[in-house]
Order: C-alpha cells, then sequence, then structure tokens
C-alpha cells in the first residue's frame, strides 16, 4: 500500500465482500473515476473469491484484502490510504471502519443496500450495530423495505436508489459477446445455458439433459471448476459431452453437453442461451446473479431456496422466472420452454424489459457524490 499511495495522493476506497459484491460496485467505480480521474482508486476484499479474480483489474489502481476489524487496523489502514471518499457496496458493515472514518470525517456511503427484518441491527441486542449503521452519510437502498426497515431505528438519511446490478448488466448488451466456440457448438440449435451450477443442481438437471431431444444443447458452467466432480458429473451424461479446456481440434456440432472449466466467459455464453437455468439457490448457498441472463431477454429457471433475493422474487411475480423444487418440476418446465416458441419468446421478453425498467441506480447515486463535491466535501 505505501508503495502505491502517496501522502499526497487523493484517493476513493471501495470495499466489496465478494466477487458479486464487486460487479455490484463497476458502475459506481465506472462514473467515479471518470468524475474524480486525478483521484486513485483502492478496492477491498473480504473474499478470496473477489480477489484471487479482480487483483488485477484495471479499475484500480490498489487491490487489497481488508484487514481484520480492529481499532488499530483501521486506524492504520485508513491513514494508509487517507481516502477523500469511501463506499462500501450492499452488505459490508465493519464497525470500527465506520467509527475511524467517521471520526476522520471522511463522506462514507452504503450502495446497493439491502436490508431483512432478520439482521442484527432490528434486534433488541442490535445496539452496537446500530450505532455502526448511523456512521454512513448516506445509505442507497435496493428497495422501499429496506427503507422502511432503516427508518423503523431512526436512520432517514436513506435513498431508494435500487439495485446497481440492473446499470451493469444493461450494459453488458452493448458490448461484444461473440463467442466462436459457442456459435460453433449451438448451430441451429435450442442452447440452455446452466450457469454457476452447484451439485444439487447439476442432479436436479441431470434427468433432463439424458432425456433432451438432439436439436437441445447444453452449456454448463459449474460455480467451482473442480476437475474431479467435473469428471464424476461427465459419467453420469448420457449424451456426448466435451470441455472447455479439451476442446482444440475437436468437432463442437458433434456434441450436445459442453462443460466450461474456466472463469470469465459465462457473462457472454448467457449471449447464446435460450433458456437459462441459474445455479446456488437448489442448495444453500444462495442464488447467483440472474440478470446476467435476463438482460438477454432469456426466459430463467432457478431451484427452490431464493428466499433474500428481492430481483428473483419479482421477476418470477412478473412470470420471467421459474421455480423448481425437483427433477420433475425441473424437466416439465424446460419440457415447456423448450417446445413452445411463444412462451419461451414471451417470457424471455419479460425477463429483458425487467432489467431495461430498473436501471438508474447509478445515476441517484452519482447524483448524490457530485453534489459532496460540489460542497467541497470530497
Amino acid at each position: 500500500m505505501k508503495n502505491t499511495i502517496t501522502s499526497e495522493d487523493k484517493t476513493i476506497w471501495f470495499h466489496c465482500a465478494s466477487l458479486g459484491e464487486f460487479e455490484q460496485g463497476v458502475p459506481i467505480i465506472e462514473a467515479t473515476k471518470k468524475l474524480f480521474p486525478k483521484h486513485k482508486i483502492v478496492i477491498s476484499f473480504f473474499s478470496p473469491s473477489g480477489y484471487e479474480i479482480k487483483k488485477n483489474t484495471e479499475l484500480a489502481h490498489l487491490v487489497v484484502y481488508l484487514p481484520l476489524d480492529t481499532k488499530p487496523n483501521a486506524q492504520k489502514f485508513v491513514e494508509a490510504i487517507h481516502p477523500s471518499l469511501v463506499l462500501f457496496v450492499k452488505y459490508e458493515f465493519w464497525p470500527n471502519y465506520l467509527f475511524e472514518l467517521k471520526n476522520k470525517n471522511i463522506p462514507t456511503l452504503l450502495i446497493s443496500g439491502l436490508f431483512r427484518k432478520e439482521q442484527v441491527f432490528f434486534k433488541s441486542h442490535g445496539g452496537f450495530m446500530r450505532k455502526a449503521l448511523q456512521n454512513f452519510n448516506h445509505i442507497f437502498v435496493q428497495d422501499s423495505t429496506s427503507e422502511q426497515l432503516l427508518n423503523s431505528i431512526g436512520i432517514h438519511n436513506v435513498s431508494v436508489s435500487g439495485d446497481t446490478r440492473f446499470d451493469r448488466v444493461s450494459h453488458q448488451i452493448e458490448l461484444d459477446n461473440t463467442l466462436s466456440f459457442i456459435s460453433e457448438f449451438k448451430e441451429n440449435s435450442i442452447c440452455i445455458v446452466c450457469g454457476s451450477t452447484w451439485p444439487e443442481d447439476e442432479s436436479t438437471l441431470l434427468k433432463y439433459i439424458n432425456e433432451a431431444p438432439k436439436h437441445v444443447k447444453f452449456v454448463i458452467a459449474p460455480h467451482n471448476i473442480d476437475s474431479t466432480k467435473i469428471a464424476n458429473f461427465r459419467k453420469k451424461i448420457n449424451q456426448d459431452s466435451v470441455v472447455y479446456s479439451e476442446k482444440e481440434g475437436k468437432d463442437l456440432t458433434l456434441y450436445q453437453v459442453f462443460i466450461i472449466d474456466t472463469i470469465g466467459l459465462l457473462t457472454k455464453i448467457y449471449n447464446y442461451a435460450d433458456i437459462a437455468y441459474v445455479g446456488g439457490a437448489m442448495g444453500k448457498t444462495g442464488l447467483h446473479n440472474i440478470l446476467e441472463p435476463a438482460t438477454f431477454g432469456v426466459p430463467i429457471v432457478i431451484g427452490k431456496n431464493f428466499d433474500g433475493f428481492p430481483e428473483a422474487k419479482r421477476l418470477q411475480q412478473l412470470a420471467g422466472l421459474f421455480s423448481v423444487s425437483d427433477e420433475i418440476e425441473c424437466v416439465q418446465i424446460l419440457d415447456k420452454l423448450v417446445s413452445n416458441k411463444a412462451f419461451r419468446e414471451k417470457t424471455g421478453m419479460i425477463a429483458g424489459h425487467f432489467v431495461n425498467s430498473n436501471t438508474g441506480a447509478t445515476a441517484t447515486t452519482m447524483s448524490y457524490i457530485e453534489r459532496l463535491n460540489r460542497d467541497g466535501l470530497i
């Protein structure tokens, strides 16, 4: 840190728990870099899943793990990077850091926040964490429920901005999402992309994969790239399958299942999907990002455990997303989506419109930051 940040530098610090929160913060990071081109951007992570993948991102001058939340660590860290502005993304609440930032009068924001009544802030024993929340200059939340919960504990410096992930994924459709090997594999088939799958998801999908007609192809991108687990899964697949790492020199048109044993391609692969299955909700690991396929106008299927994911609840209510609890329900909905083109296109259109109609969180947040800047507070 000392080699990168000098005492003369001006910095802006973003903290993200993991990769998902980083992606959520990207639209704000990009807009902030444009507004403050002379500031150095510092990004900190808690989880290796964020740090290891994004430690060399061009969006930041410095990417680090955040030291554990102790008072000495907070003092040393804040002194080392001496930020002009700090933004925590979604779920991160580090009391000692928040108290230290408040003591130094450094503007600190929470962006894309999401609160639930089960959280400690809203319990009788949550007084200390409520005090920590009060150190934010402003809190931008995804929905009115979060705003009402914060209001109920006396926190009113809150705005409903929406979720910056909508802005992030809506921009993806403007980029070049071409992947020649997926084009070759898909040809004219109906393509079901199964993204960020866990073993529970793969077990649920297996029956349909093995019974699917030849004009249906599958791209499967597991959340964890484990060669042993991938090999075991392939043994259970009756259809011809190929993995990304072994694709060279092979005629991809001959295969019905394509397993992606690398990272960083899924967002573009969704561009080729006619139907998307998004993993994480069949088990207890947490639903992955449904907005990435939704922005391409794709109907979405997920597992049964998605409490705490309001965007999935809302899209389900709009009939652009379907939740399944077992392999039979999975077969039924995939059969219907594959065989009924009008139904598939209608639900996909609902998903695409859902993303387009919920953008704007970045503009709302940046308006506040611009005001801080005009007032000389940054």
